[in-house]
């Protein structure tokens, strides 16, 4: 049987994500009869070499997507809002790794290792979840299927790469200031556009995205909708802090979970995870072998360690889940979807 090539589009294409994306498309072999690479007014003009071609990047505008299969987007909400459903009009599946669609009941929200069949419901658009739900929820689907899940109360210890570029250097320039005795002023982190700013080098931030009236943050409520969503469970109880540290690349999640069957032993739960897909064990205590931020860039699992059982409640268990932010927490999941697609025989 021969595979069909598909007319692929990236919307974002010169961002971080972006990046990324045409990185992995690239290592994964998709299969491509013709990329269009698309960009903000601004970033149109540049070059970027895919494959051992050159190609420049076109400003984004609706007829960008005559002719266009799947639309690969990473530029923003207010991008998506306009494009995405210019996009599908033209005949495009949109592979949206923002928030603008993610939380909207009639568009999938979807983790390939987990909920690959809401693909199926389609109607033009899937959303791609945020980079710390998509990590979680690659780790707790196989424990879910077995034992059941009840509870989930996560802390992150976030990437500064899941701000942006420019997060990305004023961390650099505040950790070279501060070492060398100058004065700076943050003017970024932890949210560009809320009233105070912090410095991120030798810091933890206690603030991903804005406060809500409920005390929370986007970024916390992100997480705990997006669970609800992706799981098919609105009524399992999650709860999350999410803290950002001053690493470049990778995630961290402290994840305490309480299943419907009790009982289950930490060997268990390892072998469980161990041969779940998308997932790599890391669990030897002993050897001080567990994951960590900087061992896991450029790679596309879902890393976990430090499993053990909680000492008061016989369905309570502890887990330590990192991935790269910048990968499985978007990219590769983004990508992943489009293979899914294709698997699924979903693409015209």
């Amino acid at each position: 049987m021969t595979t069909a090539n598909y007319h692929v589009a990236v919307v974002g294409a010169t961002g971080a994500v972006g990046q990324q994306m045409l990185k992995t498309l690239e290592e994964r072999d998709f299969p491509i009869a013709s990329l269009k690479l698309l960009s903000s007014k601004r970033s149109a003009g540049t070059t970027i070499s895919f494959k051992g071609e050159e190609y420049t990047v076109e400003e984004a505008t609706p007829e960008s997507f005559e002719g266009v299969q799947i639309a690969l987007f990473s530029a923003g909400g207010s991008v998506s809002k306009t494009l995405a459903p210019e996009a599908v009009k033209r005949g495009a599946i949109v592979v949206d790794n923002t928030s603008a669609f993610r939380m909207d009941p009639t568009i999938p929200l979807v983790v390939p290792e987990v909920n690959e069949e809401d693909l199926r419901n389609h109607n033009g658009i899937i959303a791609n979840p945020n980079c710390s739900t998509i990590q979680m929820m690659v780790a707790l689907e196989p424990i879910r299927e077995k034992y059941g899940l009840k509870k989930v109360i996560v802390s992150t210890y976030q990437a500064v790469s899941g701000a942006g570029l420019e997060a990305i250097e004023e961390m650099k320039q505040q950790t070279k200031d501060i070492l060398e005795g100058k004065d700076f002023t943050p003017e970024i982190l932890p949210v560009g556009g809320d009233k105070k700013h912090y410095q991120i080098a030798f810091n933890a931030i206690p603030q991903i995205d804005l406060f809500q009236e409920n005390g929370y943050t986007f970024e916390e409520m992100k997480m705990i909708n997006e669970t609800k969503k992706i799981l098919h469970m609105p009524e399992l109880e999650v709860a999350a802090t999410c803290v950002r540290l001053p690493i470049e690349t990778g995630h961290s999640e402290s994840v305490y979970i309480e299943t419907e069957k009790g009982g289950a032993t930490v060997a268990e739960l390892k072998e469980l995870l161990a041969t779940s897909p998308g997932i790599t064990l890391q669990d030897d205590p002993e050897n001080q072998v567990y994951p960590m931020a900087s061992e896991c860039v450029g790679k596309n699992d879902v890393f976990v360690g430090r499993i053990r059982r909680d000492l008061d409640r016989d369905n309570g268990y502890h887990m330590w889940i990192v991935s790269d932010n910048l990968l499985k927490g978007a990219a590769w999941n983004s990508v992943q979807i489009a293979e899914s697609l294709v698997k699924l025989e979903l693409l015209k």
